[in-house]
């Protein structure tokens, strides 16, 4: 790989007003795993269980194609910005000692063997599965004669006013092509003329399915890939040429936006502009067929200006998403999992009951077993209610449909102080979020945009209500988004509370990121930036403590990725005294387990299943007497430096038992879809096929079950409405 310019201004990195020194680690870099290969190896995990035949047919398919839809990600984001660092000669090292240039090549060399399993797994396993159950991927030689005529009616009505054949010579520079798009490369030549060649590409338009259904029966359905039929009508765009060579391509872009912000302009005018540039970032990644020809390989990396160990060669169709029509197939339904209906933890005939409900008592949701709609009942019963003065929220991911959104702007309409505090820098929910904050603006509520320099990532509403000439403030706080979609696929936990200590936290924290006002000293709630990445430094030292003083030190947490190094170190100074630590880390975990005289008394699981596990929890012994936090941060240096995050205690006995006995345990004890993070950095499966083990997330599904049989129909039918996302 070799040092030059990229067609892109470098990408820049949003930092605390008052950024935080650099942590040196305090051991040394082998006790630390990479963070992007320790990524990789969480795309791994959800590869194996798309590899997993105990998961119904359609289920694998999904896991595969979320494997491909990360692997997008990755590289839009995080491989984009390797190459930038690289190429601006940025070849910095992090903690485990991994220079830039080497996790580019081992980042390689992953990629290219995650190809060869996924489309193994393909065309080997899951289409021929898919054939014995009627439902066939066929070629243009598998048609009959009635089936080549229907392809060519689709392609003169629909595809072929759309297709734009883009010559590729001296007069016509390369195109720019679409981000993730499927292209085609041509090689041509004149008929009866010289037998020079010429080159034109042609893209597959993104609007069309890209699976067309050719026949149909109660027993069988054959689909088309569009790419296949294009191929076999191409001549069709090009008179008077013969088509020597047709070639699919497909092209990652560097997507991660560039936010430059200045107190003079509108953030939401510089996200806008700055979407419109993403389509025009520098290419990370060129993926092609195994057979393309070595002059038209030569031709799009030159063009495209990359590097041969961009390109990734796969023996199958590309890409992987052209299959997700068959997840809505009829034929193929029974493959799923079987659906559950959330129950709801509190009885009401009414979302105005609600408000009694939780005076009385704090409420906790554990979703997806939860029903989100009673958070949408409580904030559509007070967008109605006559005593509710005002309500304030964090939104960072609603979804394009919400109720939420719906029930904020009634609120404007019917006179109350509405303030929604919208993220527009949710990576790839900008364009959605832009269309809300429109919207609700539109409507009357007060819509901001958080802190100059930090992303507002905590999920957090309030509720003033005057109650008997007194203000009352209801507060609900989750690790999850306001989002009904994802709340029936992410494990996540919320608290709706009267605490007024924590009703007074979150006015100021309000106050805070919609105005000038500073952060005053929090009496419960800890605050990213603030006191956050403190108090979990604080409450790991002092297991250390109890340790050291001869007495048990325990810590137990759950969280999506662990990066940051300090929080790391004093993670494996806590193991060196004695303290006994249990970390369930879905994803990214750069802590290395099991080192000897370093981090033994370290255990790292990591529960990868039907459901995103997504709920962040941290549980510290404390002498026997243990603190429980819920928290929307991740331990990362974004979350702990530049997001709006927060922690909040769980002081409620009742509650704090439920995670402490119910729910915490079960993820310890999971011996089916538990992998457990071994010292080389590889994980493995506690799995043993010969016994039937503990799966977290189905027992929890199972006794939802068991709960909504027993619930009074009216419970139910108000779970199933937030199930259908309405």
């Amino acid at each position: 790989m070799t040092k030059r310019d990229v067609n892109t201004k470098p990408r820049q990195v949003q930092r605390s007003r008052t950024p935080a020194m650099p942590h040196r680690p305090l051991f040394a870099p082998e006790n630390y795993i990479n963070r992007e290969l320790s990524w990789l190896k969480f795309n791994e995990r959800v590869l194996e269980e798309a590899l997993d035949e105990k998961n119904p047919l359609l289920e694998r398919l999904r896991f595969l194609l979320i494997t491909e839809s990360n692997l997008d990600e990755f590289f839009m984001v995080r491989v984009a910005g390797l190459k930038q660092k690289f190429f601006n000669e940025i070849d910095d090292e992090n903690a485990d000692g991994m220079q830039v240039h080497e996790v580019l090549r081992q980042i390689n060399t992953v990629v290219s063997e995650y190809y060869k399993t996924a489309y193994d797994l393909l065309d080997n396993q899951l289409l021929p599965l898919f054939r014995k159950r009627g439902v066939s991927i066929v070629s243009p030689a598998d048609l009959d004669a009635e089936e080549t005529a229907k392809a060519r009616r689709y392609f003169d009505s629909e595809i072929f006013p759309i297709l734009t054949p883009l010559a590729v010579d001296i007069g016509h520079p390369f195109p720019r092509l679409a981000n993730r798009s499927v292209n085609l490369a041509v090689l041509l030549r004149r008929k009866g003329r010289e037998l020079q060649d010429y080159f034109a590409v042609v893209q597959i338009p993104s609007l069309l399915p890209r699976l067309f259904l050719l026949t149909e029966s109660d027993k069988e359905r054959r689909y088309i890939l569009l790419e296949d039929i294009i191929r076999m009508f191409s001549h069709r765009l090009f008179k008077g040429f013969e088509i020597s060579e047709i070639h699919p391509f497909r092209l990652t872009r560097d997507s991660d936006l560039v936010i430059e912000e200045d107190e003079g302009e509108s953030l939401m005018q510089v996200i806008q502009l700055e979407l419109r540039r993403r389509e025009k970032g520098a290419a990370v990644r060129l993926e092609v067929r195994h057979n393309i020809p070595e002059s038209i390989l030569s031709r799009l990396v030159q063009a495209l200006d990359l590097e041969r160990n961009d390109v990734y060669a796969i023996s199958g169709r590309l890409p992987l998403n052209s299959y997700k029509a068959l997840l809505d197939d009829p034929l193929l339904a029974p493959e799923s999992f079987k659906p559950f209906t959330p129950i709801s933890p509190v009885k009401y005939d009414s979302p105005e009951e609600l408000f009694a409900h939780i005076r009385q008592q704090d409420v906790l949701l554990h979703h997806p077993f939860h029903s989100f709609a009673l958070v949408e009942d409580l904030l559509e019963a007070a967008s109605e209610d006559p005593t509710v003065l005002g309500i304030k929220i964090t939104l960072y991911r609603t979804g394009t449909r919400s109720r939420i959104v719906d029930a904020l702007m009634r609120a404007a309409r019917n006179g109350k102080q509405v303030t929604a505090l919208v993220e527009l820098r949710a990576r790839f929910d900008e364009e959605t979020n832009i269309q809300w904050a429109k919207r609700m603006e539109e409507e009357g509520v007060h819509v901001v945009y958080g802190l100059i320099g930090y992303k507002t990532h905590c999920k957090v509403a309030l509720i003033v209500r005057k109650e008997s000439n007194k203000i009352v403030r209801y507060v609900h706080m989750s690790t999850g988004n306001y989002n009904s979609t994802t709340a029936r696929l992410y494990t996540d936990l919320s608290l709706i509370t009267v605490d007024k200590e924590i009703a007074q936290d979150a006015t100021h924290l309000f106050n805070s990121i919609t105005g000038y006002s500073e952060l005053p000293a929090m009496q419960k709630l800890a605050t990213s930036p603030g006191t956050l990445k403190g108090l979990v430094i604080s409450l790991i030292r002092k297991e250390k403590e109890f340790a050291q003083a001869g007495k048990k030190g325990r810590l137990i947490a759950k969280m999506n990725a662990l990066v940051d190094p300090e929080v790391i170190d004093e993670l494996y100074l806590a193991s060196q005294a004695g303290v006994e630590i249990d970390l369930i880390v879905r994803g990214i975990c750069c802590l290395r387990p099991g080192i000897p005289g370093i981090s033994e008394n370290i255990r790292v699981r990591s529960i990868v299943g039907r459901l995103l596990e997504h709920s962040r929890i941290l549980v510290a012994n404390n002498g026997g007497h243990p603190k429980v936090y819920l928290m929307s941060a991740d331990w990362m240096p974004r979350n702990f430096i530049r997001r709006v995050e927060i922690a909040f205690p769980i002081e409620d006995e009742k509650i704090r038992q439920t995670i402490l006995q119910q729910i915490l345990p079960r993820y310890l004890e999971d011996t089916d879809s538990a992998r457990i993070l071994l010292p080389d950095g590889n994980y493995r499966r506690l799995r043993d096929p010969n016994k039937e083990g503990l799966n977290v997330q189905r027992s929890f599904i199972q006794e939802t079950r068991s709960s909504a049989e027993e619930q009074p129909s009216p419970q139910r039918n108000k779970a199933k409405k937030s199930q259908r996302g309405s």
